[in-house]
């Protein structure tokens, strides 16, 4: 099995879109946010990277993606997930496991990715060296076109979070970013849901909510001179 190739309509005449994912064959894995995993992420801000996931679980509702999540041992000091993800993306399904590390080695979880025939897997997740590592990897070997997003995800170290970029690049697994996600499935501007996705920009990027916020005002005070 091989990614399928983007649908026509992402596809622009003058070709831009052939290399970018294709919304419509996109599935969403949110793997082991967890309060107690939280706890132990020291690459990067967990305000930051949960913010992040906040922003991944809004756009999936935005743009009608489906989303996949998973925890491990919730009742145990991992802790239970994170509450916004299924807040913010309702139709999310969870599937839980059976004590596996590896969310690749739960027949059900499995059975759920293939479920919605999309070839192309955007993986988030706390750690990012073990529970985004190994589905992405095993995903990739099963023939799925395989994206980590790096921000939305947490090591105990940064020297983990390198290592497992490396191992990522190796394996044929794409790292992205929350921001470069947002912008490869939005794509254009021209479309019902721009001011909702504008908001996103702000989840991703703080100082680019001062901009919109600054571009408002000079709006109203244009329209009320």
């Amino acid at each position: 099995m091989t990614g399928s190739p983007p649908t026509k309509s992402s596809i622009l005449p003058s070709g831009g879109g052939a290399a970018l994912m294709d919304p419509s064959d996109v599935l969403i894995l949110l793997l082991d946010h967890q309060s107690g995993l939280f706890q132990t992420v020291r690459d990067i801000p967990v305000a930051d990277l949960r913010r992040n996931v906040e922003m991944i679980a809004k756009l999936a509702t935005l743009l009608d993606i489906p989303v996949i999540t998973t925890a491990s041992e919730p009742s145990g000091s991992n802790g239970p997930l994170t509450p916004e993800i299924h807040q913010h993306a309702p139709h999310a399904v969870y599937v839980p496991r059976k004590g596996e590390v590896n969310a690749w080695d739960n027949e059900d979880f499995v059975a759920q990715v293939r479920s919605h025939g999309r070839q192309t897997l955007v993986i988030a997740g706390v750690w990012t060296s073990v529970c985004v590592m190994f589905p992405a990897l095993d995903a990739r070997e099963a023939g799925f076109k395989v994206y980590a997003v790096i921000d939305a995800s947490g090591d105990p170290s940064e020297m983990a979070s390198r290592t497992s970029l490396a191992r990522f690049v190796q394996g044929g697994v794409k790292p992205t970013s929350t921001n470069a996600l947002l912008s490869e499935l939005h794509r254009t501007w021209a479309r019902p849901e721009a001011a909702d996705l504008a908001q996103l920009y702000g989840l991703v990027a703080p100082n680019y909510a001062a901009v919109i916020e600054s571009y408002q005002r000079a709006q109203e005070a244009a329209r009320t001179a």
